[in-house]
């Protein structure tokens, strides 16, 4: 079996409805180390799929959301991003042209007195400033 059955077999399993719209908004995320939002994600994909409109796409991200194969972004008070990468990381986002970095180095943080009685499940860092693009501007 080849990746892509391996995968499209993951989604099947997961109860995904696999429409041709579907697995193009899957296969852009997987080819992305981007922080796409549903804008982003609807531009790159309309001309291949003019009939497919915004809601498609954001519908189907809240599906992914919810089967746990994408995460939602809440840095960038501007609009909803979504990263495929499910693994531990943390973010830097630039202030000037919003595009968001993988950060992929573990911290030792210490959970606050006052989050003894929580119980935590993740947490992230998040950066910010200007990217070195924008700096050298």
């Amino acid at each position: 079996m080849n990746e892509l059955q391996k995968r499209l077999e993951t989604y099947k399993r997961l109860g995904l409805k696999l429409t041709p719209q579907r697995l193009a908004i899957l296969e852009y995320l997987e080819n992305t180390r981007e922080h796409p939002s549903a804008e982003d994600i609807y531009n790159a994909l309309k001309d291949r799929f003019p009939s497919m409109s915004f809601a498609t796409v954001y519908n189907t991200l809240e599906v992914l959301i919810e089967k746990g194969l994408v995460k939602e972004l809440s840095i960038d008070s501007s609009k909803k991003r979504f990263d495929p990468f499910l693994h531990s990381h943390h973010h830097f986002i630039c202030k000037q042209c919003g595009k968001i970095f993988d950060v992929e180095r573990n911290f030792d943080i210490l959970i606050p007195e006052e989050l003894k009685e929580f119980e935590v499940s993740d947490f992230q860092v998040v950066f910010s400033g200007l990217c070195p693009t924008c700096k050298k501007k």
